[in-house]
């Protein structure tokens, strides 16, 4: 019944004890409490987003060359596989909220560094370290929600995290249309939001928690216990990183205007919003296999179909609102079928082999897009698309016919998950473990 060293006062029997506010009960906690880390996320995502569309409009109009536009932006997705691991480092050491807040303003600094060297290389620097903070940042914010979350407001707290993410992403790449891409005040506002995020997250009176380090699976491992989702995940990595890595380089390349850049990429993320959950339900019904080969051969349909369509016209955008709908649920489809043949024990190291799957595939889509447009058209864009999803078609195809799969008695819930969620938002779904203090020892009682 003390107050321990970062202002956390226990509580026994249910009792307050005493402290700098007091615990309205398990849906406060949950929910309330986790609003400053929602806002924080929200304003992260509206910056990251704003600043993928502008980067990849400025290396076409910077002269950069398809090739070495997809490079750059395939930067920010090898430093979103580093900087996982280092968050994790980092946590353990100093806490929440110093690595939060030393993050957030490393990527409002990378942000604006964009108008000071104007280069390929110092730009792919730049793009790295900014995904190197971003996948810190959801690293933090992921485990600091599992620690808030109760089995009574789980469900609320991942939905409202995932509808955070999702709809920070899609008004990033609407402010696109607030300002000229060739101007600096874009890049501006871009750091101003990242920084901006730092407000709620230092000024909450939420306390920071123990981290809990998933225990590592080797990919060898993941690929004999599920191998249908570690090739689902790393072609909808592939797929995810080339739409939003270089999405807008092939949109700027055919001549799109400023807005109708913003709509081609918003297309995409509001078919994803609009689709995730349909398919998920789905998937919780029937086969899950069956799931994903269907919706990976729709993607093969769509991208095939898109080149022959007037690029910005309401038909390609429609045809990409379809597309953004089938590719993005696949990653979520990936780790709901990997945790279907996973032991429980092992689900969160099998989450992380997951991410780092996707990662690399994510940062092999920008480059491939970009070499594909370079030796032949724009067009070529979306031939990645399409032998990304071709891939899944063909392999979970051959594991239908090959394999028995899981019985839907025995299949687990379908949850949406962004791409760039880290190995501990898993931790969302699951009873959190008794926490442990920096010392190793349980804590005793609660805290608030």
């Amino acid at each position: 019944m003390a107050e321990n060293a970062v202002g956390q006062v226990d509580v026994d029997d249910g009792r307050v004890v005493g402290g700098p506010w007091i615990e309205a009960g398990p849906e406060q906690r949950g929910l309330g409490a986790a609003r400053a880390l929602l806002v924080g996320i929200l304003l992260i995502q509206v910056g990251g987003g704003l600043q993928g569309v502008l980067v990849g409009i400025r290396t076409e109009s910077e002269g950069f060359g398809l090739a070495v536009s997809g490079i750059v932006m395939a930067s920010f997705f090898l430093g979103v596989m580093i900087g996982t691991r280092l968050a994790e480092h980092f946590l353990a050491a100093v806490g929440h909220i110093r690595v939060f807040a030393a993050l957030a303003s490393m990527a409002s600094g990378a942000s604006i560094l964009h108008l000071l060297w104007i280069n390929p290389a110092a730009w792919a620097l730049l793009r790295m370290l900014f995904g190197l903070c971003i996948a810190g940042v959801f690293v933090v914010v992921e485990s600091w929600l599992n620690d808030m979350a109760t089995n009574a407001t789980r469900g609320r707290l991942l939905s409202a995290y995932m509808v955070s993410s999702m709809s920070g992403l899609t008004l990033g790449q609407l402010l696109l249309k607030g300002g000229d891409p060739e101007s600096f005040e874009l890049f501006v506002i871009s750091s101003v939001l990242i920084s901006a995020a730092l407000v709620p997250i230092t000024l909450s009176a939420t306390s920071a928690p123990p981290l809990s380090v998933p225990e590592p699976l080797s990919l060898r491992q993941l690929i004999s216990l599920a191998p249908a989702g570690v090739v689902t995940a790393f072609c909808a990595g592939i797929s995810h990183g080339a739409l939003l890595g270089v999405g807008a380089v092939y949109a700027a390349n055919v001549g799109l205007s400023t807005s109708r850049i913003a709509l081609f990429l918003v297309s995409a993320t509001a078919g994803a919003i609009a689709f995730q959950w349909p398919v998920g339900a789905l998937s919780d019904r029937v086969s899950r296999r069956a799931v994903i080969f269907a919706v990976a051969a729709a993607a093969v349909a769509v991208s095939g179909i898109l080149p022959l369509v007037e690029p910005g016209s309401v038909l390609s955008l429609a045809l990409v609102f379809c597309f953004g709908g089938a590719t993005f649920p696949l990653y979520s489809l990936a780790i709901a079928l990997t945790g279907d043949r996973v032991p429980s024990a092992q689900l969160n190291g099998a989450s992380a082999a997951l991410v780092r799957t996707a990662g690399v595939g994510a940062v092999i889509g920008p480059v491939a897009g970009g070499v594909a447009m370079s030796l032949t058209a724009p067009w070529a864009f979306f031939l990645v698309l399409v032998g990304a999803h071709a891939v899944v078609v063909v392999y979970t195809g051959w594991r239908i016919l090959a394999r028995e799969g899981v019985p839907l008695e025995q299949q687990g819930k379908f949850v949406p998950w962004s791409m760039r969620a880290s190995a501990m938002a898993v931790n969302l779904l699951r009873h959190p473990p008794k926490p442990f203090s920096r010392n190793g020892r349980p804590r005793s009682g609660k805290t608030i």
